[in-house]
C-alpha cells in the first residue's frame, strides 16, 4: 500500500495500461490461433501511426477542460487537399508537402481555437459545427472525386512501410517510428518547458492560473491550434498510407481519439494525463478492434459498443482512482504529523 501511494497518478494510470494492454494480449493469444506473429505488431502499428498523433492532438485539448470534435474531418479535409496538391506538382519536395498539410490543420484548429478562447463558445458546440463545415468543405472540394493511388508518388505511399529497423519479425517501419518521435517530443516539452506546464494549470484551476498571470486564453488558443497541427500530420499519414482518399476519409476518428486519451488515462475533466498514456490508449484501442474482427465469437457490429464501454469504464477508473489516491495521500499527512 505505502508503495502505491508514492507513485504518482500518471505512473499508476501507464503501469495500468500496461497491465490491461498485456492481459488482452495474452486472452486473445489463447481464442486466436496463430494470434502472436510479427503481422500483428506490423498491423497494429501502422495503424497506430495515425491514431497516435491524433489523441495526442486531442490530449492537449483535454487538458484545458475542452475537446475537439473536429479532428477526424480536419484529418480527411488534409488528406484530401495534399493528395490533390501533390497529384498536380509531382516533383513537389517531400518537406513542403508535409509543412503545407501541417499548415492546412493548423489553419482549422486556429479557428476553433479563436471560437473557444476569445468568442467563450463552448467547445463541444464550436468543435461539432466545424467538423460538420470541414466535412462540407471536403465534399465541395473534392467535386466528387478522389485521390487514387495511381496519381501519388512512389516515395509517398512507399513512406509508412519503409523499414527503420526490426526485433526478430516486428518492424519498426517509418510511418509508426515518425509518429513515436512526435509523441516523444511533445511529452518531454509537456514536462520539460515551463509554458506547456500552463496547459495542466489552465485546466486544473483556470480561475487559479489567470491570478499566477497565465494567459488561459493564449493557452487554451494553443491548445486547438496544436490539435490542428497534429491533425494536418496525420492527414498526410492517412495519405501516405491508403493512398485513396473519399470525402469519407477520416470519419470516426473523432470517437477513437477520445477514447484513446480518456482510456490513457487523460482526465476528460481537464488538468491531468500524459500523451504516453493516450498513445498506449490508441494501442489498446486498435488492438482490440483488431482482435474483435478475428474473433469469430464476436460480430464485428459490437465493435464500437465495445469501444464505447471502454470509455465509460477508463473515465469510472479514472475517477475512482483519483479519489483513492486522495484518501491514501491525506491519511499519510496525518500519519506523518502525528
Amino acid at each position: 500500500m505505502s508503495l502505491i501511494s508514492r507513485l504518482s497518478p500518471a505512473a499508476l494510470r501507464i503501469l495500468a495500461l500496461l497491465a490491461v494492454l498485456a492481459i488482452v494480449v495474452i486472452f486473445f493469444a489463447a481464442q486466436i490461433e496463430g494470434y502472436l506473429n510479427g503481422r500483428l505488431f506490423n498491423r497494429i502499428s501502422s495503424s497506430v501511426a495515425i491514431m497516435a498523433l491524433i489523441a495526442t492532438g486531442q490530449t492537449l485539448v483535454i487538458l484545458t477542460r475542452n475537446i475537439d470534435l473536429s479532428v477526424g474531418s480536419m484529418v480527411g479535409f488534409t488528406a484530401f487537399a495534399t493528395g490533390s496538391i501533390i497529384t498536380n506538382n509531382p516533383d513537389l519536395n517531400p518537406l513542403l508537402l508535409v509543412l503545407y498539410a501541417a499548415a492546412v490543420g493548423t489553419a482549422f484548429g486556429m479557428v476553433n481555437g479563436a471560437l473557444v478562447a476569445y468568442a467563450r463558445v463552448p467547445s463541444i458546440i464550436v468543435t461539432l459545427a466545424t467538423m460538420a463545415l470541414c466535412r462540407s468543405f471536403l465534399v465541395e472540394y473534392s467535386d466528387a472525386k478522389s485521390i487514387t493511388t495511381s496519381g501519388l508518388p512512389a516515395w509517398l505511399t512507399d513512406f509508412p512501410n519503409l523499414p527503420v529497423f526490426s526485433i526478430g519479425a516486428m518492424e519498426f517501419r517509418a510511418g509508426f517510428t515518425a509518429s513515436l518521435v512526435v509523441v516523444i517530443l511533445v511529452h518531454l516539452c509537456l514536462t520539460q518547458l515551463r509554458p506547456a506546464r500552463a496547459l495542466f494549470a489552465v485546466g486544473s484551476n483556470p480561475e487559479a492560473a489567470d491570478m499566477a498571470g497565465i494567459d488561459a486564453k493564449r493557452v487554451v488558443f494553443a491548445a486547438f491550434a496544436l490539435s490542428g497541427l497534429m491533425a494536418g500530420l496525420a492527414g498526410f499519414m492517412f495519405l501516405a498510407r491508403f493512398g485513396t482518399i473519399t470525402v469519407v476519409a477520416g470519419l470516426g476518428f473523432e470517437l477513437k481519439s477520445v477514447a484513446s486519451s480518456v482510456v490513457g488515462g487523460v482526465n476528460i475533466f481537464g488538468g491531468s494525463g500524459s500523451v504516453i498514456g493516450a498513445f498506449l490508449g490508441a494501442i489498446l484501442v486498435d488492438l482490440l478492434e483488431t482482435s474483435l474482427v478475428r474473433w469469430a465469437v464476436i460480430s464485428e457490429f459490437w465493435r464500437e459498443a465495445v469501444l464505447g464501454a471502454l470509455i465509460l469504464l477508463a473515465v469510472a477508473t479514472d475517477t475512482l482512482l483519483s479519489r483513492r489516491l486522495t484518501r491514501l495521500r491525506a491519511k499519510k499527512s496525518k500519519g506523518d504529523a502525528k
